[in-house]
């Protein structure tokens, strides 16, 4: 004799809290990072290698963190709307594994940025 598991439902009261709650959290991240990318811009009055290679890895981290904020906040979203633990634990799993890839991607770069930074520090300057 197979049981059925029991319905899985989020009140929908409950549901509009967790989804206002996630609005809010986007809402604030966006006007962190707008503040961030103004502080940033402040600091591109030099020429130097090393502060352009810092300026670029800066952006680039930058960026990188609003990605991977914006896809906690889509997977949050995601969440809230799950219909049963099946989905939950798929969201998970789909969400782990992009998220592993593109910080695997995101260190590459940034790696790869750094060692052209050393690069172009070591040779000589004419």
């Amino acid at each position: 004799m197979t049981t059925k598991p029991p319905n899985f439902e989020i009140p929908p009261e409950m549901r509009e809290v967790a989804e206002k709650s996630v609005e809010q959290a986007r809402k604030a991240f966006d006007g962190f990072m707008g503040a961030a990318y103004k502080a940033a811009g402040t600091l591109e009055g030099t020429t130097d290698t090393i502060q352009a290679g810092g300026k670029d890895i800066g952006r680039k981290a930058l960026t990188y963190a609003e990605q991977n904020v914006a896809a906690a906040l889509e997977f949050a979203s995601s969440l809230v709307k799950a219909r049963d633990p099946q989905q939950v634990l798929q969201l998970q799993s789909d969400f782990i594994k992009s998220q592993l890839q593109a910080f695997g991607e995101q260190a590459k770069d940034i790696g790869s940025t750094a060692g052209k930074i050393a690069s172009d520090v070591a040779k000589p300057q004419k």
